[in-house]
């Protein structure tokens, strides 16, 4: 039986594979891990999270709240497991890494139309496929994709967040509360500003990870290591993962002049994540650091930060808006491959090839959806954005066309997500793809 080729087995490539199967299309699904593991993976596990456990805000006032739930009314397996493995996270969908790529990797490895097979592959498969081989794709794939379109690659550094172990952490000199009022999801560690100024000095002067000569010191900015925050002056982290805006010590009853958030990762509660702190330092200088903060001198570090290599396609010269290569027919790409940011987006983008190439493999073109939904806002400005300088892309409100008429930025919000909404349900509904709520 002819199978459609899904390489890769993160979030994107597992959710192509499964709106294949979903659509009755048989699927052999490639993961190289865990007879060939990456720098950032721990784990043979599918769609397997290494960096933040978060799939961003929820609600309708938030542009990833609109994406989640265009993924849910899809029949998205990522966002099925993210519900049975969330935990605690204020206003945001985090999940129990471990649980949540269990979950994925055991609906699908079941799937009788799914076939996972454990081999790296070097070159670009035959047929209808895939790429969705995400941020660390193999040099021999790349390689592979240089011969066959030129030399499409921009490069970025990529950097996670140190966790510690709860056990470890001094409650009396924390407080937990959301930002503004909001549910008392986070830890915050208070630093005063003589506290914030050592802080700040040391890490200045820590020492990083030296970066193989391959690797181009670039940063995607929405991911920028901590440490190269802070050389962008003393400011820059007081309004950034420091900001203590929206929260009150309630010891002092005001806010501090700095703080540091801790986010629950797993559902016992027995791990926390430094909100913000994406680092690439040496292990020794992160614990260092971390045991500078108030409330963190004695932290357990259980996952140091580390610093690794990204690579994306320039998509706009690459790329037709669903998904499909301009050059080649039949050959998607997926996730950070496809240059999107995000654990949410790469899942997203996923399903979207996987959707065309089951509609290739049925004899029918590719579509993508309305630009008023954030999933086609996204694709679009993946196929049009200026190809000089492009930089991977997360959910925004500024991929989606503004409502008319005089309202309040909230109000803006949340017309942009019902209109949005209802127009992704309506493209569903015409493809028969619109999941019962």
């Amino acid at each position: 039986m002819e199978r459609v080729t899904v390489v890769g087995g993160g979030l994107a490539g597992s959710e192509a594979a499964w709106t294949l199967a979903r659509l009755g299309v048989p699927v052999r699904l490639y993961e190289m891990r865990p007879k060939r593991m990456t720098p950032a993976h721990a784990t043979g596990h599918l769609a397997e999270i290494v960096c933040s456990n978060s799939l961003g805000g929820e609600g309708p006032t938030n542009a990833k709240g609109l994406l989640q739930a265009e993924m849910r009314r899809a029949g998205s397996l990522v966002m099925e497991a993210a519900f049975r493995a969330r935990v605690p996270a204020g206003g945001a969908l985090a999940v129990d890494r471990e649980e949540f790529s269990q979950y994925v990797t055991e609906r699908l490895s079941r799937h009788p139309l799914v076939e996972v097979v454990r081999e790296e592959v070097a070159e670009i498969p035959e047929g209808l496929a895939i790429l969705a081989t995400g941020p660390l794709t193999s040099d021999a794939l790349s390689e592979a994709i240089r011969r066959r379109f030129g030399d499409p690659f921009l490069s970025y550094f990529d950097a996670a967040s140190p966790i510690v172990l709860y056990e470890s952490i001094d409650l009396e000199k924390c407080f937990r509360a959301g930002r503004y009022g909001q549910e008392a999801d986070y830890l915050n560690c208070p630093l005063t500003e003589e506290e914030y100024r050592r802080f700040y000095q040391a890490l200045l002067e820590a020492e990083e990870h030296t970066p193989h000569e391959w690797e181009k010191r670039e940063f995607f900015e929405a991911c920028v290591p901590v440490e190269e925050l802070a050389r962008r002056g003393f400011q820059t982290l007081l309004f950034g993962p420091m900001k203590p805006v929206g929260l009150k010590d309630p010891r002092t009853g005001k806010e501090p002049f700095a703080v540091v958030q801790l986010r629950q990762e797993d559902k016992g509660g027995r791990m926390w994540s430094l909100v913000g702190f994406q680092t690439g330092l040496k292990w020794p200088e992160q614990k260092r650091l971390i045991q500078m903060i108030p409330g963190l001198e004695n932290a357990e570090i259980v996952r140091y930060g580390v610093m690794h290599r990204n690579t994306y396609l320039n998509a706009p010269l690459l790329l037709r808006e669903t998904l499909e290569f301009k050059e080649e027919e039949g050959l998607f790409a997926a996730g950070v491959l496809a240059g999107v940011e995000g654990y949410l987006e790469s899942a997203a983008t996923g399903f979207l090839a996987g959707l065309n190439a089951a509609r290739c493999y049925q004899g029918l073109k590719p579509v993508a959806p309305s630009e008023e939904s954030m999933l086609g806002g996204l694709v679009r400005f993946l196929a049009s954005a200026n190809p000089q300088g492009f930089q991977p892309m997360y959910a925004n409100w500024g991929l989606v066309p503004p409502v008319e008429g005089r309202m309040a930025k909230r109000e803006k919000r949340e017309a942009m997500y019902q209109r949005g909404l209802r127009a992704f349900e309506d493209w569903l509904a015409s493809l028969g793809m619109l999941a019962p709520t």
